[in-house]
């Protein structure tokens, strides 16, 4: 696998090469250079409205993001209140993967390595077979612990240490690329695009080209990592996550206020 990417690279690399030289070559010959006026000042970028988290009142002294994974652990724990449902998180890189998978969820992919938490038990859940198959009603069982967790955590609260832990969040965010970016910004374009997931209406028709289950309807298929993980949950789990979803974005809106940025790309 990674001689057949490393040969691609190599192609792309040599080609591109090969057409920048023939473009070069084939060129008509330049005009003389006439002078003109120096060409005018290009406008200064428009500010960007950012939703920024309000600082504490009495901010909370903070441990180093690299060795903070204990005591956020430790936070959500307090949250959750339930040892077996605790052992779903993985205690490593806490903030990175919490970050790195809510900035991935409205993209297409989202790598396996950033998971904060276990993979759902089992395999998927199909019923019928080849032309006629669905999600199997069963399949909604193997996501029961994370609805649970879903239920089990306070919107208010769970945004209170958001807000508190927040200098952790833009630091990892930052890491991963994005050095004049708000990480809460992207929490509320993910927030959206996870609430836009259609209402699926059972059963759920699927397809198997290959390997992996597809839905068989184009749309579906299309739609982000994130809105196509939630519609595989079934509809009632469905339906509890976006109802934690909304608390949690109506919490979030009582800690923010605009603030205008520069538009820096």
């Amino acid at each position: 696998m990674k001689k057949n990417i490393l040969i691609a690279v190599s192609v792309v690399i040599i080609f591109g090469g090969l057409a920048y030289f023939y473009l070069q070559q084939n060129q008509p010959a330049p005009e003389p250079v006439q002078e003109q006026a120096p060409p005018a000042p290009l406008p200064s970028p428009k500010p960007e409205v950012s939703k920024v988290i309000e600082t504490p009142a009495a901010p909370l002294k903070l441990p180093a993001l690299a060795e903070s994974d204990s005591f956020v652990i430790k936070a959500l724990a307090a949250l959750i209140s339930n040892e077996s449902l605790m052992k779903l998180f993985h205690t490593e890189r806490v903030i990175h993967n919490i970050v790195a998978s809510i900035d991935n969820l409205p993209s297409r992919r989202l790598p396996m390595s950033v998971m904060p938490l276990e993979r759902p038990a089992g395999k998927f859940v199909t019923a019928g077979k080849e032309n006629n198959l669905t999600i199997s009603p069963k399949n909604a069982d193997r996501y029961t612990p994370y609805v649970n967790i879903a239920d089990a955590v306070n919107a208010k609260k769970l945004v209170e240490l958001y807000v508190r832990l927040y200098p952790l969040f833009q630091e990892a965010y930052e890491k991963l690329g994005y050095p004049n970016k708000y990480f809460n910004d992207r929490l509320i374009e993910t927030l959206d695009n996870l609430l836009a997931a259609p209402d699926i209406k059972e059963p759920v028709k699927l397809v198997q080209p290959n390997v992996f289950y597809l839905f068989a309807d184009p749309d579906l298929e299309e739609r982000s990592i994130g809105q196509r993980v939630l519609m595989r949950t079934g509809n009632k789990n469905e339906a509890i996550i976006k109802g934690k979803l909304r608390e949690i974005k109506q919490e979030l809106l009582l800690h923010m206020h605009d603030k205008k940025v520069a538009n820096i790309k």
